[in-house]
């Protein structure tokens, strides 16, 4: 299957961030846990597919004095993340697949948000390997991310609820529409194989901390 991704979300730019707050039911939460995860203390972190900033923007208010290096291969939301982040000295950015790019080493955390359910299985399960591979022990990898139902009737259910809670949250049909859009590109795994895959990689206590939905806040830690 031909990934499309950085197509779809090339296209969609402009907009991504104006809808990704109705868009996501307990938007809130959900990116208070991926900053929760991160270590206190933390000096060097990688936003890996980091779009444009939402996440690495809260990653800054939280951590002041730590690096970030914005990794995504997309030039129009690296763009809207350069504009959101302005100039400090102490963010980075890569215009990169990460798939196929080594990563930073010596990492006090890394973490996605929204990115990884792009890729196949094996691409997922190899970048868990190296993210592992690129963190300090007792670095931690959250994975804030959209996950497949279990059976095939929750992923409808799933789906189903999803569209529900959107239109209660006030999210306009286009931008449905446009999420739809890019959705054609998702990949999503279920929880389960997500921390098999991260046990495997040799993350331990590899454990999901939030989950609203299709919507779940996994991490591990280089042991």
């Amino acid at each position: 299957m031909i990934n499309r991704t950085k197509a779809v979300f090339d296209a969609t730019a402009s907009t991504y961030d104006a809808d990704r707050s109705r868009l996501i039911p307990g938007c809130d939460t959900f990116y208070r846990w991926a900053i929760d995860l991160i270590p206190a203390g933390a000096k060097n972190i990688v936003d890996l597919g980091a779009g444009s900033g939402l996440l690495t923007i809260l990653i800054r208010n939280r951590f002041p004095n730590a690096r970030i290096h914005l990794i995504d291969f997309s030039t129009p939301m690296l763009s809207l993340a350069g504009d959101r982040l302005g100039n400090d000295r102490n963010i980075t950015y890569q215009h990169a697949n990460y798939v196929t790019e080594p990563l930073p080493d010596k990492l006090c955390a890394v973490v996605s948000s929204l990115s990884i359910h792009h890729l196949d299985n094996a691409d997922k399960r190899a970048i868990f390997k190296k993210i592992y591979a690129s963190l300090l022990p007792n670095g931690v990898f959250i994975n804030a991310e959209q996950v497949a139902g279990p059976t095939p009737a929750l992923e409808e259910r799933y789906k189903a609820l999803w569209l529900q809670q959107v239109r209660a949250a006030g999210a306009t049909e286009p931008q449905i529409t446009a999420s739809l859009f890019r959705q054609q590109e998702d990949r999503c795994a279920t929880v389960a194989d997500q921390l098999l895959w991260l046990r495997d990689a040799g993350f331990a206590d590899a454990d999901c901390w939030f989950k609203d939905n299709r919507f779940a806040v996994m991490a591990g830690t280089r042991a």
